[in-house]
C-alpha cells in the first residue's frame, strides 16, 4: 500500500503477522517488528532492542491519521490499493478493458457473477482481501462474463488476470 508521511511517499508492504511480530518492507526496505496497540490509540514498537511510543489518531473517513512521536506530529494519509489504481489509470473515465486484473496481491474472498452474466456499470466482480481489508472491483461499462480464472479462496498476485469480459460496444 501507499501511504503519504507529510511530503514523502513510502511504499508498504505487509509481509507477516503473528501475534505482535510483524514483518514488513519499506520502500524495499524489510523490518521485523513487535507492536502493541493500547485501546487508547498509543502503541509502543520494539525494534532491533530500541522502543519507540506513538499515539495514532484516527480522523475522519478512516484513511487518515496524526500520529504524534518523540515531540512531533506527522500527518498520515493511507492510500488503499484499488484508489491508487484507479488513480493510475489515464483518468477512471476510460472504457472498460476485456479482463479485470488484480492490482495488489491478496485473497478472492467473493465472486458474485458467473460466466454468461451481462452486467453494468458498476456492478461489483470481484472481492479481494488484503491485509485484513476488503476491496470491491467494478466494471465501469457494459459488458459480459466471458471466463473466470480464479475461484474464492483462491490467492492471487498483483496483476494476475482475474476474469475476462466481452465489452458491450455502443451504438453509433
Amino acid at each position: 500500500m501507499e501511504i503519504h508521511i507529510g511530503d514523502r511517499i513510502a511504499d508498504v508492504t505487509l509481509v507477516s503477522k503473528e501475534g505482535n511480530k510483524v514483518q514488513l518492507t519499506i520502500d524495499g526496505v524489510p523490518y521485523d517488528v513487535d507492536i502493541v496497540m493500547a485501546e487508547n490509540g498509543s502503541c509502543s514498537i520494539l525494534h532491533e532492542g530500541k522502543s519507540y511510543n506513538a499515539e495514532l489518531i484516527r480522523k475522519e473517513g478512516g484513511k487518515s491519521y496524526t500520529v504524534n512521536a518523540h515531540y512531533q506530529s506527522y500527518n498520515i494519509d493511507i492510500i488503499d490499493s484499488q484508489a491508487k489504481y484507479l488513480r493510475m489509470r489515464k483518468g477512471g473515465e476510460e472504457k472498460q478493458q476485456d479482463k479485470i486484473v488484480s492490482p495488489m496481491p491478496g485473497k478472492v474472498v467473493k465472486i458474485p457473477v458467473k460466466v454468461g452474466d451481462r452486467l453494468q456499470a458498476g456492478d461489483i466482480v470481484v472481492v479481494i482481501e488484503a491485509m485484513k481489508m476488503q476491496s470491491n472491483y467494478k466494471v465501469n461499462s457494459e459488458c459480459v462474463v466471458k471466463e473466470i480464472l480464479v475461484n474464492e479462496g483462491d490467492s492471487v498476485n498483483s496483476n494476475q488476470v482475474i476474469m475476462t469480459l466481452d465489452v458491450v460496444k455502443e451504438e453509433e
